[in-house]
């Protein structure tokens, strides 16, 4: 049952509203920091990779943000690599700009940046009317989200970026009060078998089969194109994804994390993932 927009789902757990919910970090602009590391462009790995990697970099460096303060975090995980669907053709990077694209916020808004998208914001299930009006020329999203959001049918261009352009940080989370009240052998169970890493790798699992069903869906569809960026335009990009994560680096930096030492974990725990 849905209480409230996403926006406001944390605050309706810590208000005891909600037991639980998931949260989708860039909802929340300034609230959050310590998530964007897991956003940034150039990771190599699945989704599952990453989202193993994120919880463990969480324990290890992120904890001490107190970012989900009031809440018992129960799971973090990130979709597999953002890419653009448009409703126009796009061959190359340069057709990106002045592009109307619907951005999830988060980093993904600082990529649109610098790619030269005019960004859009309009909630996730608002999607498919606003490209099917023409309201959006495209959309910023992982692939599996084709199948959830009808794309094959209002966006049948992908312009994929090998790696993603971007990821997107979500977080599982319970009402600690909720948890607390539980039986002590229950909580433990919980937080050894259940929570933690273990579920952050099967949201990973699920956000990776999505994205080779939709890929093989796309691929099957005769009037949908997957346009994948040519080596030129992976080395600008390169360049471009850089500058952002030098940005978020800063951020993470500036609010008492050791940012490098945190994003070269991520890098090495996802290749430890990554079969």
């Amino acid at each position: 049952m849905g209480l409230a927009p996403p926006p406001a789902q944390m605050d309706l757990v810590m208000d005891g509203a909600a037991d639980m919910t998931i949260i989708f970090h860039g909802y929340q602009p300034g609230r959050f920091v310590g998530s964007k590391l897991i956003e940034v462009p150039g990771y190599e790995g699945s989704a599952e990779a990453a989202s193993v990697a994120y919880w463990r970099v969480q324990k290890e460096y992120l904890d001490a943000l107190d970012e989900h303060r009031g809440t018992k975090l129960v799971a973090l995980t990130t979709h597999g690599p953002g890419q653009i669907h448009s409703n126009k053709e796009v061959k190359t990077l340069a057709d990106l700009q002045g592009l109307k694209t619907r951005l999830g916020g988060g980093v993904s808004a600082d990529v649109g940046a610098e790619l030269g998208l005019v960004g859009i914001q309009v909630p996730a299930p608002k999607v498919y009317e606003t490209l099917d009006s023409g309201a959006a020329d495209a959309v910023a999203m992982n692939m599996g989200e084709r199948i959830s959001f009808k794309l094959n049918e209002v966006a049948k261009n992908v312009y994929e970026m090998p790696g993603g352009f971007y990821r997107g940080s979500f977080a599982v989370i319970m009402s600690q009060d909720k948890f607390d009240s539980l039986p002590e052998n229950l909580q433990a169970a919980l937080d050894e078998q259940v929570f933690g890493e273990t579920a952050s790798r099967m949201m990973g699992q699920v956000w990776d089969e999505s994205d080779a069903e939709a890929r093989a869906q796309t691929e099957a569809a005769a009037d949908n194109t997957i346009v994948t960026a040519s080596a030129e335009d992976q080395a600008t990009f390169a360049e471009m994804g850089q500058r952002v994560r030098d940005k978020v680096l800063a951020e993470l930096e500036a609010a008492g994390v050791d940012a490098q030492a945190a994003y070269e974990m991520v890098v090495a725990e996802m290749a430890k993932e990554t079969k």
